[in-house]
């Protein structure tokens, strides 16, 4: 049983549709879909992998961190950039980073930089105000980025701990920085990255406008989501295609039109 916002893009409802799950659309918040699947579960004694709920999501993230150092031949990144919505993602990255380094298999710990949407920053709220994760209250979140669309984020003490114990930082882009970021991924790496997949990379872009980062880093960015998950969202950043007849000259009087 998966229970999903209303509003959440059709592709993704599309894909658990496919697999066969069974979907519940809750007319709601994505907060208060997951504040739903808590009671349910406790309710009919279902097992909830919920992000931010069920420890093994933690384990089952930790393992990109792993790849990153793997494919970086054990030598670990200076920073890394993770788009952050209930905290699950940066938590696990942190987890990994710290079992590799216990392991000696790395020997520096990357500064981790958790990237949120301003309408959905509570993390970077609560770290820039030095509030721990249970001082916290809900938010409103609204963000088109709404795979890290959280008023209050469920794993907000490893995220929290994740940024702070790796003398990182937080940091906040608005949805048209997010979009902006969403061509430039796609046409200088070849990945067409969803909304909040774009996040981490506007994070950087951020980053380097502040003078957090220097030129001599060794950086990665995580993108967590395909941009085919919300093509709505991507359409956005792009113009639409003009239709021509099926002709030569359909087709020249365009040309003539864009040189």
């Amino acid at each position: 049983m998966i229970f999903v916002p209303k509003t959440a893009p059709p592709a993704k409802i599309a894909q658990h549709l496919i697999y066969g799950a069974r979907v519940l659309l809750v007319d709601g918040t994505y907060d208060m879909a997951v504040e739903l699947t808590l009671q349910v579960a406790k309710e009919f004694g279902w097992y909830n992998r919920s992000t931010g709920y069920n420890p093994y999501m933690t384990e089952g993230k930790k393992t990109a961190a792993l790849e990153i150092c793997e494919q970086l031949g054990w030598q670990a990144p200076d920073r890394i950039f993770v788009p952050v919505g209930d905290g699950c993602i940066i938590g696990g990255i942190h987890k990994g980073l710290k079992d590799l380094m216990a392991l000696g298999w790395i020997d520096h710990m990357p500064k981790i930089m958790g990237i949120q949407a301003a309408g959905s920053s509570a993390l970077v709220d609560a770290w820039e105000r030095g509030l721990q994760g249970w001082e916290m209250t809900p938010q409103p979140a609204e963000t088109i980025a709404d795979s890290i669309s959280a008023g209050l984020p469920r794993d907000r003490n490893k995220a929290l701990a994740a940024v702070r114990e790796t003398a990182g930082s937080y940091l906040r882009v608005s949805d048209q920085e997010i979009l902006n970021a969403i061509p430039v991924v796609a046409r200088n790496t070849g990945v067409f990255s969803e909304p909040a997949a774009a996040t981490a990379y506007a994070g950087l872009v951020k980053a380097v406008e502040q003078g957090l980062v220097a030129s001599d880093e060794r950086i990665v960015v995580l993108l967590t989501g395909s941009g085919l998950k919300d093509i709505r969202s991507a359409m956005q950043t792009v113009s639409t295609p003009p239709i021509v007849a099926p002709n030569l000259e359909a087709v020249k009087a365009v040309m003539s039109q864009q040189a």
